[in-house]
């Protein structure tokens, strides 16, 4: 259950190797693989040139789902759950050294107002002033649906930040 080391080492090697990619890098996910991207890049600033995700969990120390995941997968102790909460992340970052972030989320999905709160992140983001974006889609909830209709934009983000 090390998805840190697995997303930003083996993974990535195996397919720097098999399709030969020595590139700029980007990072994006859905849901709790959202709450992955957010996490990762911005631990790893310097080597993503963007961040999306769809619909995650963005601070999941101050949520009721991620207290319960936290507790059983980091234990008790609350001063370790930092590094893996992007909220605390961005919150710590310095100014300026994060990589531009685009969020979006279903206005209808069912954990948006509870455990996910994307606000939190972008509240931080607007005071630090850090590049994020969010976007509010009425009418769309945590679906495949919703990540369908909006790829598109996120690819495009991702591009955009990949050519400079």
């Amino acid at each position: 259950y090390k998805m840190y080391d697995y997303i930003t080492e083996e993974l990535t090697g195996i397919l720097r190797d098999k399709f030969n990619l020595t590139g700029p890098e980007a990072i994006a996910g859905h849901s709790m693989g959202g709450h992955g991207a957010l996490v990762i890049g911005l631990r790893n600033p310097k080597r993503f040139r963007s961040i999306s995700a769809f619909a995650p969990i963005v601070n999941p120390s101050e949520v009721p789902w991620g207290i319960k995941a936290f507790s059983t997968y980091l234990g008790q102790d609350k001063t370790t759950w930092s590094q893996w909460d992007a909220v605390e992340l961005l919150a710590a970052a310095p100014t300026g050294e994060t990589s531009p972030i685009l969020i979006s989320q279903g206005e209808s999905d069912p954990f948006y107002k509870e455990q996910l709160q994307p606000e939190k992140l972008q509240t931080v983001a607007q005071h630090k002033k850090m590049p994020l974006t969010l976007k509010l889609e009425p009418e769309f909830d945590h679906s495949y649906y919703f990540v369908s209709t909006y790829i598109e934009e996120h690819i495009e983000f991702h591009l955009q930040h990949l050519k400079k």
